[in-house]
């Protein structure tokens, strides 16, 4: 209900053109944001693994996809954080600009270079979790779903397969992301649109309801874009054919330790 309810007020106040506005910032900042993201993770991944050698890396890999996701989505909200808030600027204040060409001199003119940074505290709050979520829950997923659900080993199915377990692993960490994220998301759009207003005031004014509000509308989102982004990112690594190392399994220095072969 909520959904179709937004999509009608939309095409009533701004006809179907208004379903598009802001598409150029969003297109520039999440393409921006995504590079950086996926980039950066997989060098932080490597770059936590060689501190922490062979065996403590399978220990501890949850928290190494978590430290490694953090630190690459810090980098990510920097470059996004500029198109975040023209974006914001077209989508909710009527009037004020219709185009990225027309938006960020006046924003520049009025605010400064602030005015494309200030949401960049609560992009963290926001996207942080998010990302850390969305890596961890997508890695961790992906190890099950070889171990419990397909019937064969990663080194056994086809690249297609492959891919569509990469689709379903990463809808299902869309879905977890969602709402992780939800509560400061709500908050960074209300704080975008508004000037002189803190998160904390936000927060407090939003109130434990209205941060979860169009939630349901958000996980659809999330988990399809999720599920995509994972889909996109991988099918581009089989065309080049760049690594993609399979599940990770107990190296066997740390079977030997723990007495598990001879």
């Amino acid at each position: 209900m909520h959904i179709g309810n937004g999509f009608a007020v939309t095409v009533r106040e701004d006809g179907v053109r208004g379903l598009a506005k802001g598409w150029a910032p969003t297109f520039i900042g999440y393409s921006m944001q995504g590079l950086c993201k996926f980039g950066f993770y997989e060098v932080f991944k490597i770059l936590y693994s060689d501190m922490l050698g062979e065996e403590n890396t399978y220990l501890w890999r949850t928290s190494l996809y978590l430290a490694a996701s953090a630190s690459a989505e810090f980098f990510a909200d920097i470059a996004l954080a500029p198109m975040e808030a023209v974006k914001v600027r077209i989508q909710t204040q009527p009037g004020y600009a219709n185009t990225l060409r027309q938006c960020v001199p006046k924003m520049f003119a009025e605010e400064g270079l602030w005015a494309f940074y200030k949401g960049v505290v609560p992009l963290w709050m926001r996207q942080i979790p998010y990302t850390m979520m969305k890596f961890a829950c997508f890695e961790r997923t992906v190890e099950m779903l070889y171990k419990y659900v397909v019937p064969k080993p990663r080194s056994e199915c086809t690249k297609s397969e492959q891919l569509v377990v990469t689709f379903v692993a990463g809808y299902i960490a869309g879905v977890f992301c969602a709402i992780v994220s939800h509560p400061a998301d709500s908050v960074v759009s209300v704080l975008n649109k508004e000037k002189g207003s803190t998160a904390v005031q936000v927060l407090k004014r939003l109130g434990p309801k209205g941060v979860w509000k169009g939630l349901v509308a958000r996980i659809i989102m999330i988990g399809t874009l999720t599920a995509l982004q994972w889909f996109i990112y991988d099918s581009v690594k089989v065309y080049f054919r760049l690594p993609r190392p399979p599940p990770p399994e107990m190296p066997e220095s740390l079977k030997k330790k723990l007495g598990l072969v001879d």
